[in-house]
């Protein structure tokens, strides 16, 4: 079973994300965001694995171009998860779904490191 990597091509941390994984020959399935869309069920799954505080980017440019009424929304769950669906760019990235892991948000070459050693 290989790792799954959520994210949107351009970005650039999973640019950086994806070399680190080429560059050591770890095969991993691309889920793009912008052609795929968000599955459902698997931020569903996020949600309650990791919670929307760590999943909303709060920083980049897709949540600052927010109107202050959605921004205002995504502090309950609800709003939250309806925001990542309609709006997948506010979506910390990369999402990694490790083989027999927790799930990751982000890249951190030195915490990938132990999570592939398990692979």
């Amino acid at each position: 079973m290989n790792p799954v990597l959520y994210g949107i091509p351009n970005c650039d941390t999973v640019k950086k994300a994806r070399a680190w994984l080429d560059g050591r020959g770890i095969a991993y399935e691309f889920h793009d965001f912008k052609k795929q869309g968000v599955p459902a069920q698997r931020l569903d799954h996020w949600l309650s694995e990791l919670g929307a505080a760590k999943l909303v980017n709060r920083k980049g440019t897709t949540w600052r171009r927010l109107d202050p009424a959605a921004q205002a929304a995504a502090e309950t769950p609800a709003g939250a998860r309806a925001l990542m669906l309609a709006e997948p760019s506010v979506i910390k990235r990369p999402v990694v779904e490790w083989p027999a892991a927790a799930t990751t948000v982000g890249f951190d070459d030195q915490a990938w490191d132990v999570l592939v050693r398990g692979l």
